[in-house]
């Protein structure tokens, strides 16, 4: 039932939008491309793909999340983000003074320095293992970020990875409908009423966005 919603909105269904053509924009948006291959590096560990199906790597996760953090979304716009900033509960909210886009960028400084000092090596040259053993470290609140809480940067890094694979393509992930067709979503097409009561039929239609359809798809005869 999420899956609609996603497949229409960009980060945060209550955000206005990124740019509308954010799939095309040229190079990172907002960050810089240390901090874009860091973020390639962990969605990748979040969603693997594998020789069957592309992961959010391969949808272009990393894309997505940058065109959002460039936009209003990442600029907090429509946030309450004035103090205090106590140490609150997981049940009341996002809890900081930083935005989203001020988050990503503080964290994965952090993060960078953590892997340095652990590893020497940054996060995107670990190996998975590695990778998967500083993400588990910061999902539980493990690893200890300076500038900000690492559980509350895993949160909202693992909830944008998701969004990124499940968004309408136009927003720059889900690439090639790479989400869709694996959870087995057709798109937002105009009307299913010819389908609706054609029972225990498989669906043949091509998957269509926004914007239109895979151009390697066509519809069928």
């Amino acid at each position: 039932m999420a899956v609609p919603g996603m497949a229409l909105l960009g980060c945060g269904a209550r955000e206005p939008h990124a740019a509308f053509d954010a799939a095309n924009a040229p190079g990172p948006q907002f960050l810089t491309r240390e901090e874009l291959a860091f973020v390639d590096a962990a969605v990748a560990r979040l969603i693997p793909g594998d020789a069957k199906e592309p992961g959010a790597r391969e949808a272009g996760v990393a894309t997505f999340i940058d065109r959002q953090l460039s936009g209003p979304y990442g600029l907090g716009q429509t946030w309450y983000l004035s103090g205090p900033w106590p140490t609150g509960d997981e049940q009341q909210g996002y809890q900081s003074r930083f935005t989203p886009a001020q988050m990503y960028r503080a964290a994965i400084g952090d993060i960078q320095k953590y892997c340095q000092r652990r590893y020497r090596k940054p996060f995107e040259q670990l190996e998975g293992a590695q990778r998967d053993e500083v993400l588990h470290g910061l999902e539980g609140g493990h690893i200890d970020l300076p500038s900000t809480s690492a559980k509350q940067f895993f949160q909202m890094l693992w909830h944008n990875t998701q969004e990124g694979f499940l968004a309408d393509p136009m927003y720059g992930g889900n690439r090639d409908f790479a989400g869709w067709k694996l959870i087995g979503f057709p798109g937002p097409r105009y009307n299913y009423v010819t389908e609706i009561e054609q029972y225990g039929k498989p669906y043949r239609m091509p998957t269509v966005g926004l914007r239109g359809r895979d151009p390697g798809e066509r519809e069928p005869d």
